[in-house]
């Protein structure tokens, strides 16, 4: 007998000698590796036959009951083992496996039989040499590199005793017995067989794509409940609006329900034109199937849209569906009785429903709030009287924009699903800290970035700043696809494009063409002189009154002193100046009209001044002179009744200053009064810029334009020259619809209400052939913003932004009625009118009056420079945005400055592998360090994208790779990083791109790489290259270690030891090639 310690003697070593021609080799062990195999090639060749036994369960084709508990080494490990275990990464790594499994599955075709013990009985470890002189090893583990003592394995020490004849002959017998044995063994060459092929043969690229998200995703496969997942017996997927969903759409749904029963909300946050409505009525279908009970909650411009949907009406496409939810506008939460349509409030059961769907849910991105009054506004309204009461409620929240510029506003959406208490959600959620502190830190992290200089300050910089945590959120409970995503990543063929967008056209006419008229120039001098002090009347409280009004400059829950709600007022109107007359000249008189007229009442409460007289301003502002931007301030909504007694104000000094701007606007008025529709040289414009679109259309046939105004009186005066001209010039009837007045249009006796006209005026889109067959043709629609969210008008191929909305986003959404996925057009258009001025002094003149405004607040103070950094960002970043909107039509997503949540979550990946894996069991067997041939792509260029596993959990520094332990790098043939490990979204998209619906292996791609790599044995290419890749993620490590010996908290330096490539194990790798596939 002789001790082998596999140090100073090794069993390898043993065998070489051992092992001799026409041997019989018997090998009873847990699991065998190819590696091994290579290393004892020339013996294992030369040898007559190898039985190998699998002591314990593997490759069996009946798997045992998962309740069985196993000892020693897992089965899934056993089995992966055969193409190398964890000791043997480094062979892997070399890109060796191919040709070796290869050579190595030709010699088990030639000389080996595997078995494998199909009991829960133990059999011992042991191997038998059946030569001349047999000989016995006892105890081996296993027929890999470490246990022949070519590499280190985890034991202590290893010892293993050879046993020489007489005694090795009774281990060969009892093995004769065992192998014998039929009831408990299983002959499973063929599956070992077929396991080690798969790793030499042409694997599909979307095989390779499901195989790496098999890896990254498994444990969400493992823990995912039945009860999370949507359950196809529930029948919603034979519904008619399930079976009219594109393939995106329905992926959102699943998605939803999962999360909805997970984290009990979900923001849908598709991009404009993707088709929200008709996903969430899909969930909708699925839960009314389940009996439970819905609400849904719009805003009333958009409630035709919900009710036609469950309605029994012809022009309904879902009529069958027989859908059944409540609709109730947001206003509706604000009201104690009454009635919505049909519901009659004061009996509505607000705690009924299972399910709460919010369209345009951003309208609740500010959270709860308390007025004056103690009066709750509509977000805390709904918490409490919908969600937190009554039964389990799900919500369901439906918006394009649902962060304006700050991420509490998501935070304050969120809220809704757990209550208001984040705790809900500490053990759904794979992060550290609790749901504020992430939007804390990531409020901070954007508040930092957004001081960065404009060339650093770019959306990915801002995403390398937020941490997992962010992203965690983001994936658990939001879905958010842009119109880029779903053209690059899905098949449209069957949906239709989206049309493409031509160019903007700018149009800038002057003021008028009256000769020696007032100019913009000169306007907006006089508009800088204004003081607007009759928005102010607290300033002229005599300092020694002012305890008496203490309760006008008492602070609420929203920090607006009424002194403060003035300045607000003031500033919004001088602006508001402004935007009325870039508006029309029309709208511009009619304000100046309107201060003018306040004032002359004021200055005659004055002339006939008692000092017991009350000063008595109410509703200081029509709701007719602001945009609804505007008008969704707290100013608007508190402190709109002010009651100042003559005696206790300095009403002399107000008085020079009304008067002041009395004459002021009086010469403003002489000034335009002149300028007539006929001398309107923006609205001459227009009709010429209507009539070349009918004589020269963009689209054959298509006559139809989409007007869009900021301002109900413009659109008003716009509709009473539009309309009669196109009437008369063309025969085209104009339709008129704002947020403030009832529809109306040229059609005689035709009921112009909101549904009427949209119905007509895009019958495609709207269906207007079921349920208005005799409806008349509108071809000229003009509207205010109140369209300009949630409408399908798709039969439209042209929009005109009579005036440009100081909000960018605002234009972008406009142009999202026209540009959506599946329109007939093939061009579409956007024309966009602005003032006679240069941008930049456009811009600097809001700024100018900004500052005027501010310094008549704080000329005392001696500051030279009102406007705050924040401020004078603003006006930069509208500044960038109008410049592009001059140029090209700009997503949303690309809008936000940054604050943008498309397209980052990772919730797709794991929806498509749960459906993959239920059809593809041999994701579970196949081996590590497969690869796969694809060809490249004009956003995918030739490269390698490399997928590795770290097996020392030592480089996910500051939580800044979000598929720790796993990493992805994408590197280009010169072994440049494409993409790091810390865009791992960026590199899963260009997979999905790459791979998905390629379900063959391209043929021709394939030749060429097995040509250049002599069928894998010469990959010395792509080990440089893995190296590469390995040292990028190192190197990256190394930064952060170097950053952390800066930061408060201690440094990350020197806590572990990376060292490279025998720190990571190559799960798979696609190399991406020119070339068309054939």
């Amino acid at each position: 007998m002789k001790l082998i310690d596999n140090l100073s003697e090794k069993l390898v070593d043993d065998l070489r000698v051992t092992m001799q021609r026409d041997s019989r080799v018997s090998i009873a062990a847990a699991c065998f590796s190819v590696y091994a195999y290579e290393e004892l090639k020339a013996q294992l060749e030369n040898i007559d036959e190898l039985r190998f036994l699998f002591t314990s369960p593997t490759f069996l084709q009946e798997k045992t009951a998962k309740a069985r508990r196993e000892f020693y080494i897992p089965r899934r490990n056993r089995e992966k083992a055969l193409h190398g275990s964890e000791f043997e990464i480094r062979l892997r790594n070399d890109f060796s496996q191919k040709a070796i499994s290869r050579e190595c599955a030709d010699w088990i075709r030639r000389k080996v039989c595997f078995k494998s013990n199909q009991t829960a009985e133990g059999i011992p470890n042991f191997m038998t040499i059946d030569s001349a002189e047999p000989v016995t090893y006892a105890p081996v583990n296993g027929f890999t590199r470490a246990d022949l003592g070519c590499e280190r394995g985890n034991s202590l020490f290893t010892m293993i005793n050879r046993i020489d004849a007489p005694q090795s002959t009774q281990y060969l017998e009892l093995f004769n017995t065992i192998w014998n044995d039929k009831q408990r063994l299983q002959d499973v060459t063929d599956t070992v067989l077929e396991s080690i092929t798969t790793a030499y043969q042409e694997n599909s690229p979307e095989f390779l794509y499901f195989f790496a998200l098999y890896n990254i995703f498994g444990d969400f496969l493992e823990h995912v409940s039945e009860d999370d997942l949507p359950s196809d017996t529930n029948g919603f997927k034979e519904s008619i609006v399930w079976n009219k969903l594109y393939t995106f759409q329905k992926d959102a749904a699943l998605a939803i329900i999962s999360k909805l029963e997970q984290f009990n909300g979900c923001i849908l946050a598709d991009s404009v034109g993707l088709g929200k409505t008709f996903t969430a009525l899909a969930v909708i279908k699925y839960y009314e199937n389940r009996n439970l009970r819905v609400l849904v909650l719009c805003p009333k411009k958009l409630s035709d849209n919900w009710i036609t949907y469950k309605a029994n009406y012809r022009n309904n496409p879902l009529a069958g569906d027989r859908l059944r939810y409540d609709v109730l506008y947001h206003t509706d939460l604000s009201r104690e009785q009454g009635f919505s349509g049909e519901t009659d409030l004061s009996k509505l059961n607000w705690a009924a429903y299972d399910l709460v769907v919010i369209d345009e849910s951003h309208n609740f991105r500010n959270g709860g709030d308390v007025d004056d009054d103690g009066k709750s506004n509509r977000y805390t309204k709904l918490m409490n009287k919908v969600i937190r009461p009554g039964a389990r409620t799900r919500v369901l929240m439906l918006s394009a924009t649902p962060v304006n510029n700050r991420f509490y506003d998501l935070r304050n959406q969120l809220a809704l699903a757990y209550e208001g208490n984040s705790s809900a959600w500490k053990d759904k959620l794979d992060t550290n800290r609790s749901v504020e502190e992430i939007f804390r830190s990531a409020q901070k992290q954007f508040n930092a970035w957004s001081k960065l200089a404009p060339s650093q300050r770019t959306t990915e910089q801002l995403m390398r700043m937020l941490d997992f945590d962010f992203f965690e959120i983001l994936d658990a409970v939001t879905i958010a696809r842009s119109r880029q995503h779903i053209e690059k990543y899905y098949n449209i063929e069957g949906i239709g494009n989206f049309p493409t967008r031509l160019p903007p056209v700018t149009k800038q006419p002057p003021l008028t063409d009256l000769n020696n008229a007032i100019t913009y120039d000169e306007i907006y001098e006089l508009i800088l002189s204004l003081t607007l002090s009759i928005y102010t009347p607290s300033n002229y409280i005599l300092p020694s009154r002012l305890k008496k009004y203490a309760d006008l400059n008492h602070e609420g829950k929203n920090s607006l002193t009424q002194a403060g709600r003035e300045e607000g007022i003031r500033r919004l109107m001088s602006i508001n100046l402004l935007k009325r007359l870039e508006s029309s000249v029309h709208s511009f008189r009619l304000t100046l009209q309107r201060i003018r007229d306040m004032i002359a009442a004021t200055l005659d409460t004055i002339h006939t001044y008692d000092p017991h007289k009350i000063i008595e301003l109410k509703d200081l502002t029509g709701a007719a002179d602001f945009d609804a931007d505007d008008m969704e301030s707290d100013l608007f909504t508190v402190g709109r009744k002010v009651k100042i007694a003559l005696e206790d104000m300095d009403y002399l000094t107000w008085q020079r200053d009304l008067q002041t701007d009395f004459e002021t606007l009086a010469l403003l008025l002489g000034m335009v009064a002149d300028i007539t529709p006929g001398h309107d040289s923006k609205l001459q414009t227009l009709l010429q810029t209507l009539a070349e679109k009918q004589r020269e259309p963009l689209n054959k046939d298509n006559r139809k334009v989409l007007i869009f105004t900021a301002f109900s009186d413009t659109a008003q005066y716009l509709y009473e020259q539009v309309g009669a001209y196109m009437l008369r010039s063309f025969g085209l009837h104009t339709a008129l619809v704002t947020g403030s007045v009832e529809g109306r249009s040229t059609v005689p006796k035709f009921k112009a209400d909101l549904n009427n006209v949209l119905t007509c005026f895009s019958p495609v889109s709207k269906d207007r052939a079921a349920l208005m067959p005799d409806g008349p043709d509108i071809d000229i629609l003009i509207a205010t913003d109140c369209i300009s969210e949630g409408q399908n008008l798709q039969d439209c191929d042209c929009v005109i932004n009579y005036d440009i909305h100081w909000n960018p986003v605002r234009l972008v959404q406009r142009f999202g009625r026209i540009d959506r996925i599946g329109s007939r057009n093939v061009v579409i258009q956007m024309i966009n009118f602005w003032p006679d001025v240069q941008l930049d002094a456009y811009i600097d003149l809001r700024a100018r009056v900004e500052t005027r405004m501010k310094a008549l607040v704080l000329s005392s103070t001696g500051d030279d420079n009102p406007l705050s950094p924040e401020e004078k960002g603003d006006l930069e970043y509208r500044r960038e945005q109008l410049q592009r909107l001059r140029t090209e039509v700009v997503d949303l997503e690309d809008m936000r400055g940054g604050v943008s949540i498309t397209d980052l979550g990772l919730n797709e990946f794991r929806m498509e592998l749960l459906e993959y894996a239920k059809h593809h069991p041999e994701l579970e067997t196949c081996p590590g360090g497969i690869s796969a041939v694809a060809a490249a792509t004009p956003d995918a260029p030739p490269g390698v994208v490399f997928v590795l596993k770290n097996v020392h959990n030592e480089v996910n520094i500051n939580d800044r790779n979000r598929l720790h332990p796993y990493y992805l790098v994408y590197l280009d043939e010169d072994g440049v990083t494409l993409y790091s490990h810390l865009c791992p979204k960026d590199i899963l998209d260009a997979m999905r791109q790459l791979c998905r619906g390629q379900k063959q292996p391209d043929k021709a791609l394939c030749r060429a790489f097995n040509a250049e790599t002599d069928d894998g044995r010469k990959m010395q290419k792509y080990s440089d290259l893995l190296e590469d890749a390995v040292l990028s993620i190192v190197d990256a490590k190394a930064d952060s270690d170097l950053d952390s010996l800066f930061r408060a908290g201690g440094t990350t330096a020197l806590l572990d030891k990376v060292s490279g490539l025998d720190d990571f194990e190559l799960i798979c790798f696609i190399v991406v090639r020119e070339g068309a596939s054939c």
